[in-house]
């Protein structure tokens, strides 16, 4: 199985949650897979959902960071190329799990350095998805990260909407700049979170059914939790969520669809 599956939607859908349930989901049901999670997003979010404490350093901006101190300094051997350089210093970025793998890209570098975590991203994606059975990617709240065909890679892509006229909005704006610069997904899957169930959820339902192209299907909806709300904001890992808990029943019948 070979998958990179990226989460989408305007910023406060609960991206970051979702992705984290679906690796919950993914250690639960596969035993052996070989998993990465990228957080691609500035504001980085899925080291505090899972409790791990990531700085600055370790990121790639923070390793960016360093490199560009390193070339004002002259301490870059002048017979290897940048490219090596950066991909070294990506993999130095890494931080292996004990069930799995995850980088974060951290916050841009600054201005003047000789190079964009933007414009390596998509190789990053490239050469790290070839140690990887699936991949699970965090992306940008903006839409510049699908501009820059930078989600190229990806084969199931979710977008992520609140029951509000921004998140189905930011949701339709995707798809159209998706298909402008010509991103082609195996899979487009829409998914409502923190819908109640009530007539809200039909609202989404007919935006979805007047999207006419086959590969993007209405996943379905999740409900608000206020006990993963509860795990967010007192610290908790939310890998630790109970199995029986309704939220997560509610995911795992969703995600089998895609995995």
């Amino acid at each position: 199985m070979k998958k990179i599956i990226s989460f989408s939607g305007k910023g406060g859908v609960g991206k970051s949650t979702l992705l984290v349930l679906m690796l919950k989901y993914l250690l639960e049901k596969f035993k052996d897979l070989n998993i990465l999670v990228i957080d691609a997003d500035p504001d980085a979010n899925i080291g505090d959902i899972i409790g791990k404490d990531i700085h600055f350093k370790e990121t790639v901006g923070g390793k960016m960071a360093e490199l560009k101190r390193k070339i004002q300094k002259r301490q870059i051997p002048l017979e290897v190329s940048k490219d090596q350089i950066v991909e070294s210093e990506v993999f130095e970025a890494l931080i292996e799990m004990d069930l799995f793998d995850i980088l974060e890209m951290g916050r841009s570098e600054g201005e003047g350095c000789y190079c964009s975590i933007n414009n390596y991203l998509k190789r990053i994606i490239d050469i790290l998805a070839k140690n990887y059975d699936i991949v699970l990617i965090d992306a940008p709240a903006g839409l510049e990260y699908f501009a820059r065909k930078t989600g190229r890679t990806v084969t199931d892509l979710v977008i992520v909407s609140d029951p509000s006229k921004m998140g189905i909005h930011t949701m339709k704006r995707i798809l159209e700049v998706s298909k402008e610069v010509d991103l082609r997904f195996e899979n487009i899957w829409i998914l409502g979170n923190r819908f109640p169930e009530n007539s809200l959820r039909d609202i989404l339902e007919k935006e979805v059914a007047n999207i006419k192209e086959e590969y993007v299907k209405l996943l379905g909806f999740i409900e608000n939790s206020d006990e993963i709300s509860r795990m967010n904001i007192v610290g908790e890992n939310l890998l630790d969520l109970p199995n029986e808990s309704k939220p997560y029943k509610t995911v795992k019948q969703l995600y089998s669809t895609i995995i």
